[in-house]
């Protein structure tokens, strides 16, 4: 991983945690697979724990770590990384995705609230008058307050599912879009499942936790942008090419659509862009997910994965190559 993650990933806790569990091997942090010492901290090693920043783990590096029996991921995808013949290997994989997921929903969760009170709005014109909203402003509102929400999730990823946990804090019909999802398994969520046009049609906030795919790219086209109801809010924290953003943005600066987006396509928006200057938009640099004291979560989750394998356990948060054309 980089080396500027190590003492945020592992505290001091963890890091004594991990040195309990496993022998690291000397040195016990590489950003490269090439140096000697590299080589030989791979030639012996039986997991690799890697993270952010992790150079490709292929068939050309595992030739050189034969020994290699698990990949444990402190971080989200392992698909910017680990080449599939990692599992023709038989090498088992985890990641700590959940734990990433964790600040994301309570990110979107702030978004919504945020968003149904109408805040970013009123919040710049309070700014740019310097004094209280008037009657007349808040009667241009489409809606004002968390009651009798309709929110529609996309995707039930660890996300997703996260995010339907939290929304039980508030009074919301919540609808679920996600085609792996079956109805048996919507209810079982406490959602009702929908397909996405009714979800986009019907709902007050859209909040996207789809993974990126050839099938997820702009899954949110003008024509569902169009279905979505006046003054409703788009939550994108997911990746920016799930929403065309051309689209959006004309429903933005008219002023029918508010959004709150983490991620956009593309990545920043160009500075010239309308969006940076729209007061019904709040735009954030793709820091919804694990930042500060919330990535040591991740190096806690991938210790205790490390600890399960050293026990002959299987992992509590797997990766299965049947899965990676559908995850993040």
């Amino acid at each position: 991983m980089n080396p500027g993650l190590l003492d945020a990933v592992f505290p001091p806790p963890v890091r004594a945690r991990l040195e309990d569990i496993a022998d690291l091997n000397s040195p016990s942090l590489i950003s490269e697979f090439d140096s000697p010492d590299a080589v030989a901290a791979l030639a012996g090693a039986e997991v690799l724990l890697t993270g952010w920043g992790c150079p490709p783990v292929d068939a050309a590096l595992l030739e050189r770590a034969p020994a290699v029996r698990a990949v444990i991921h402190a971080a989200g995808t392992v698909k910017t990384f680990l080449s599939p013949v990692a599992f023709d290997r038989g090498i088992v994989v985890s990641s700590a995705a959940a734990a990433n997921a964790v600040p994301v929903a309570e990110y979107t969760l702030a978004a919504i609230i945020m968003g149904a009170k109408r805040v970013f709005p009123l919040a710049e014109l309070f700014r740019s008058r310097r004094t209280h909203r008037t009657g007349a402003d808040l009667d241009r509102q489409h809606w004002l307050g968390t009651h009798g929400l309709t929110v529609g999730v996309v995707g039930a990823s660890r996300i997703g599912r996260r995010v339907i946990e939290l929304l039980r804090i508030l009074d919301a019909d919540v609808l679920l879009y996600d085609p792996y999802v079956t109805h048996a398994e919507a209810l079982g969520l406490g959602v009702t499942p929908a397909d996405l046009d009714t979800l986009v049609a019907k709902s007050d906030v859209v909040t996207v936790h789809a993974p990126e795919t050839p099938e997820t790219r702009g899954m949110i086209d003008a024509r569902r942008i169009g279905l979505m109801r006046p003054g409703s809010l788009l939550v994108n924290t997911a990746r920016g090419t799930l929403v065309d953003t051309q689209a959006l943005t004309e429903h933005l600066v008219s002023g029918r659509l508010d959004a709150v987006l983490d991620v956009s396509s593309p990545e920043p928006l160009p500075k010239g862009h309308p969006l940076w200057d729209l007061p019904n938009v709040f735009l954030t640099p793709h820091l919804a997910g694990a930042q500060g004291n919330e990535v040591g979560r991740l190096g806690a989750l991938a210790v205790e994965e490390l600890n399960r394998y050293a026990n002959g356990a299987a992992f509590a948060h797997p990766v299965y190559r049947a899965d990676l054309g559908r995850i993040a």
